[in-house]
């Protein structure tokens, strides 16, 4: 059985940096994350093994520590102030393509379009940025463009973490809405997550018949990676530790492709690339 590894996966320079800037020593039991720091439950476990607090937005009014933190997946700007009218020094460990992202969207409202982002509405970046809007309109899929219905020029940007290919099939099926007379259309998806999904199609050219996705079941990019695979009609898992793995799986099966997403430590990829040679070995 062959095994191979995507030539790009793993954690970003997004996610590393506010990953390394959470566990410095200096903010050893006085750090509150507002939010999931990055979709990872390795890096929660091991942000809570070094002392630092994570609560929800709607529970900020627990924070005992005087620093609190914004994740990576950014906050709308009202978030801060409430954080620092509270009295806590907040540090900002927001993504700088999410940052990229917040200032396009503003831009295009600036200029007179009316602000749509392609995403899920519920994700904390989506929310993020939205709340820096006065109007704005989150679309995911074909049934959601009624809601554009009124607004001629359109402005639209994209979660950081979607599928190029859906993100230009949506935004071709609004400008062919019949009262749109413009679209301004700014890719914001960012590089990082093109680069794994390219190796995930880099993957598929080499006839895999089993697919493992590695990464935390709430990050959105990871789960893009695994309908990359899936929507090729092969078979695949997502799984988030090594514990996961199922020896069933590889019986049978010739080539085994592994990626992970971007919020996923390499330790953790190690641990998985191991665990699946001994398994393979197994079903050999």
């Amino acid at each position: 059985m062959r095994i191979t590894l995507a030539q790009a996966m793993g954690t970003c320079f997004g996610v590393q940096d506010a990953i390394d800037l959470a566990l410095e020593p200096r903010f050893r039991d006085r750090l509150t994350v507002v939010g999931q720091l990055v979709h990872n439950p390795q890096v929660t476990e091991r942000l809570r093994a070094n002392g630092v607090r994570i609560v929800e937005r709607d529970q900020i009014d627990t924070i005992t520590t005087d620093a609190v933190m914004i994740t990576a997946h950014g906050a709308a700007d009202t978030t801060k102030r409430d954080l620092e009218a509270k009295g806590f020094t907040v540090f900002d460990a927001t993504c700088p393509l999410v940052i990229r992202l917040h200032k396009l969207a503003r831009f295009l409202e600036r200029e007179g379009y009316f602000p749509v982002v392609i995403g899920q509405s519920e994700h904390v970046e989506v929310r993020g940025v939205v709340g820096n809007l006065r109007e704005a309109a989150v679309v995911y899929d074909l049934n959601d463009l009624e809601v554009l219905r009124g607004h001629p020029r359109i402005g639209v940007v994209s979660q950081t973490t979607n599928r190029l290919e859906q993100v230009q099939r949506l935004v071709q099926a609004i400008r062919a809405l019949p009262w749109v007379s413009e679209v301004r259309f700014v890719d914001t998806i960012c590089q990082p997550v093109k680069e794994r999904q390219q190796a995930i199609q880099d993957l598929l050219t080499q006839d895999i018949d089993l697919g493992i996705v590695i990464g935390g079941r709430n990050s959105a990019n990871t789960r893009k990676l695994l309908e990359l695979i899936h929507d090729r009609g092969i078979e695949v898992h997502h799984i988030e530790r090594s514990e996961d793995l199922d020896p069933a799986w590889f019986i049978g099966k010739q080539h085994v492709g592994i990626t992970a997403g971007t919020s996923t430590p390499q330790d953790v990829i190690e641990a998985v690339n191991h665990a699946v040679r001994a398994l393979a070995e197994q079903a050999a």
